[in-house]
């Protein structure tokens, strides 16, 4: 049995192929803004694969929220049906979700290489389990388990207020407020929001700075530590996130476990280790014994959604 599967967000769209028994047997990313639909992407990674059988089912993660049949990338100009892309691509079933309810599915499935812990905890059986990631965005997603499997939550938690935790973190959500109003976490802990936090620190101190200078470049000057900016706007974005990821464990009763996916962490490796990240996450006054017990980790898998999408497919795990 064979279906597509696609992971769509901001800047990419990655489509796959999921076997039952096999998991992934041909894959492809594409540009988001190359193409007008999710249709079209799709046929043009058909058209790319080998010849064989023509899958009949799809299941796609998006990253917006999921509310009917009408689709609205959040961070992206794709907007489309769900039924009309089913019938374009002449599948007999599609099933959308959030792109992080998708990478929720495939929680409990990751296995030992595809994920590292951060700091200390253990994970407690029959809790529920956390994710979230900035990218593009920031996604949040949780997974509940239940008599009958798990169950995956889908929201926008990425869109709450983000809070500080000192004087200096008021600070700069202060000086960003001034330009963008509403500081959620998504603006704090994500590709732009490391760009928003350095151009608040470069103006707290009087410095100039470039407004063009990519998150990539942002991370870079930070991990060469010839940048002082960049050193602090990294530090505070781990921190940020550490914020974050306590908030959703305790909303969430998460002590299965929190797992911060997306594109930006895994590129810090040992850096995001030794960060104020898991020092912040269990700095919660009264609960911050409840939180050292929860363990935290990095999916180092690259597609996690895939995974979450073969099962929402039912064509197995592989």
């Amino acid at each position: 049995m064979r279906g597509l599967v696609a992971d769509v967000g901001g800047t990419n769209a990655r489509f796959a192929l999921w076997e039952v028994g096999r998991g992934v047997t041909a894959s492809r990313t594409l540009p988001t803004a190359d193409f007008h639909s999710p249709a079209e992407a799709a046929e043009a990674f058909l058209a790319g694969v080998p010849d064989g059988e023509r899958p009949t089912r799809g299941a796609m993660a998006v990253a917006c929220p999921v509310l009917g049949d009408h689709i609205e990338l959040t961070n992206a100009s794709w907007s489309f049906s769900i039924e009309e892309v089913r019938k374009a691509l002449g599948f007999e079933t599609l099933n959308v979700v959030n792109d992080f309810a998708g990478v929720a599915l495939s929680l409990p499935h990751l296995g030992v290489d595809d994920r590292r812990q951060v700091g200390g905890g253990t994970s407690a059986r029959g809790y529920p389990l956390a994710v979230l990631g900035p990218g593009t965005g920031l996604g949040v997603s949780g997974i509940v388990p239940t008599d009958y499997g798990w169950v995956p939550l889908s929201g926008e938690g990425g869109h709450v207020t983000m809070a500080a935790a000192n004087d200096r973190e008021a600070e700069v959500l202060r000086q960003m407020r001034a330009g963008l109003g509403h500081v959620s976490a998504e603006r704090a802990v994500s590709g732009p929001g490391l760009a928003n936090i350095a151009a608040a620190i470069a103006a707290l101190a009087g410095t100039d700075w470039d407004p063009d200078t990519s998150p990539a470049d942002i991370t870079g000057r930070a991990l060469a530590g010839d940048d002082p900016v960049c050193v602090e706007a990294v530090d505070m974005m781990c921190a940020f996130l550490g914020t974050a990821a306590a908030d959703i464990c305790l909303t969430l009763g998460a002590r299965g476990g929190v797992y911060i996916a997306g594109g930006i962490v895994p590129r810090l490796g040992a850096a995001f280790d030794a960060s104020p990240f898991r020092r912040r996450f269990e700095t919660k006054g009264r609960f911050s014994t409840y939180l050292a017990e929860v363990p935290t980790y990095v999916i180092t898998h690259d597609t996690p959604a895939f995974i979450g999408l073969g099962w929402l497919l039912g064509t197995g795990g592989g």
